[in-house]
């Protein structure tokens, strides 16, 4: 006999908050019925509305908070809520630390059924905002037909329009302006995406934080860019450090927000940027941690857990433009980097020649193909690096590298459920896992990094 719900679509229950969901939602029960409500914290009471029921949960407004959490900031940001580019601006810091390291925790318990792991406090900011070197927005009209320049609301391709936003570098919103009053003055439209016409799809800003140059890049459906001289003069006349300004050409009927060719419109094809020592050019189409200081904690750390003394030889698979080669190759013999990603490999291979790295070996292919092919030549890893996508690695991966019997792994993460699955079938081929490291690439949102240390048990 199926149990009744005991909650219905739109009606209001008084619920208690006992937990954080995974994208930063309250969590609380209605006679054991879990109910996700956006905007809760947990040890909350507030009145919820049921927006919808599923069979075993539901999704609830926040009406009302009737006893707020300790934890509850007020958020900086005036846009916070609507767009979708900060989900836990309303927790504070500390507070969204301690849920990204129980976040890791439970996924190694609950995914990877490993207990007793040793999960290190996730390594913060000082300060948490204006954290990011990189921004990309969607340009479109509103119902009134005004340009609007900002971030997609939750779960829509609505553009919520915006002034100013308080993890990005400032220099975006100026350049954002100056777009905008070029566009009205000489009536560019900006693309529809239903009717794919219209010319400004995106508008990207890239800053170097070490070298503060800016690279300005608009992306527009089609070659022909009315009036640019005007719009060039005004972003030279009025962007401090401005280095480049490019448009990129995206003519496709499709989400990808850059296309595949590039024009120089003023000054150089790339900026330049340092993570520490090491100098990386950047162009629009390179990718680029966006948060380089933190990228420094999590190296520095990956390079602390490898604990290389000079005559190693370094796997890295999922290299990508290789800067965590460059990295390892400081302290070892030699070191392989595997990206399936051409463009990637040769943005690693050119990294390499701008820092005189000459122990550096860079192969493109699937790093579950080509690291057994080193290894049947008799290359074996003394230390294994993988830095895989979110979907994580691949389990042929897993498997040759644990055949090739490495002292060590070191593992780098972007999603601790396909990380937890993953230790847990190096676990089951021998490797242990030492310890975990989170660190806070992404402060206001749920997203957390990890850097794990696994040695041959």
């Amino acid at each position: 006999m199926n149990k009744e719900i005991p909650v219905k679509k739109n009606e209001e229950y008084i619920i208690d908050i006992s937990g954080m969901g995974y994208d930063g939602e309250g969590i609380g029960k209605v006679e054991n019925f879990t109910v996700f409500i956006p905007g809760a914290i947990e040890g909350e009471n507030a009145k919820v509305k049921i927006l919808s029921v599923k069979k075993n949960y539901g999704y609830g407004k926040l009406m009302e908070i009737i006893k707020p959490s300790e934890k509850r900031v007020a958020p900086v940001c005036p846009s916070f809520g609507k767009c979708g580019g900060c989900g836990i601006q309303h927790l504070d810091y500390s507070y969204q630390l301690q849920i990204k390291r129980k976040r890791v925790e439970d996924a190694l318990e609950r995914i990877g059924k490993l207990e007793r792991i040793t999960v290190h406090n996730t390594i913060g900011m000082d300060n948490p905002y204006d954290y990011r070197n990189k921004v990309q927005l969607p340009v479109g009209e509103d119902k009134n037909g005004n340009i609007v320049v900002g971030f997609y609301a939750p779960r829509s391709h609505n553009i919520i329009d915006i002034d100013t936003c308080f993890i990005q570098e400032e220099v975006s919103y100026k350049v954002v302006q100056l777009i905008k009053v070029w566009m009205n003055k000489y009536h560019i439209k900006p693309y529809n995406e239903e009717k794919h016409n219209g010319l400004v799809r995106h508008i990207m800003v890239r800053k170097g934080f070490k070298t503060r140059e800016v690279m300005v890049v608009i992306v527009t459906n089609g070659d022909k860019l009315p009036n640019k001289d005007e719009l060039i003069k005004s972003i030279v006349d009025n962007i401090e450090g401005i280095h480049s300004i490019i448009q990129n050409v995206n003519s496709k009927r499709t989400n990808v927000i850059l296309g595949s060719k590039c024009k120089t419109l003023w000054g150089q094809e790339h900026i330049t940027d340092y993570i520490e020592k090491f100098k990386f050019n950047i162009s629009p189409l390179s990718f680029f941690q966006v948060n380089p200081g933190q990228t420094e904690v999590l190296y520095r750390k990956a390079l602390e857990y490898a604990d290389l003394k000079g005559d190693e030889v370094v796997f890295d698979a999922y290299c990508g433009t290789g800067t965590i080669s460059l990295f390892l190759s400081q302290k070892s013999k030699r070191v392989y980097g595997v990206e399936i990603i051409k463009e990637a490999i040769e943005n690693a291979r050119e990294n390499s020649k701008v820092n005189n790295i000459n122990n550096a070996e860079f192969i493109v292919g699937k790093s579950e193909e080509e690291i057994p092919k080193l290894i049947s030549k008799g290359i074996i890893p003394d230390v294994v690096v993988v830095d895989p996508p979110r979907k994580g690695c691949e389990k042929t991966l897993v498997e040759s590298i644990c055949k090739s019997n490495p002292k060590k792994v070191v593992y780098v993460s972007c999603d601790p459920g396909t990380l937890a699955r993953d230790l847990a079938i190096f676990h089951e081929l021998g490797y242990k896992t030492e310890e975990v490291q989170p660190v806070d690439m992404f402060p206001q949102t749920m997203h957390v990094e990890t850097v794990c240390l696994l040695t041959r048990k």
